[in-house]
């Protein structure tokens, strides 16, 4: 029995570990947030830039 246990404790480590990562190729989180960010805000801006130009410049002459 201690010869399974002793096993099982060595496969469930086996897999649990963290193993060293070769990230050379990966794209960083961050720089994937950022160019997402980026293209959420030209397509917002395609899309809703006139009618929030529209709405800036009513605002503004409505200061006037």
């Amino acid at each position: 029995m201690e010869h399974l246990t002793l096993a099982l404790t060595r496969i469930c480590l086996t897999v649990v570990a963290p193993r060293p990562r070769d990230e050379r190729g990966d794209v960083p989180g961050w720089v994937m947030i950022t160019v997402m960010t980026a293209g959420l805000v030209v397509g917002i801006t395609a899309i809703a830039g006139p009618a929030l130009q529209d709405m800036v410049s009513s605002a503004l002459n409505k200061v006037k």
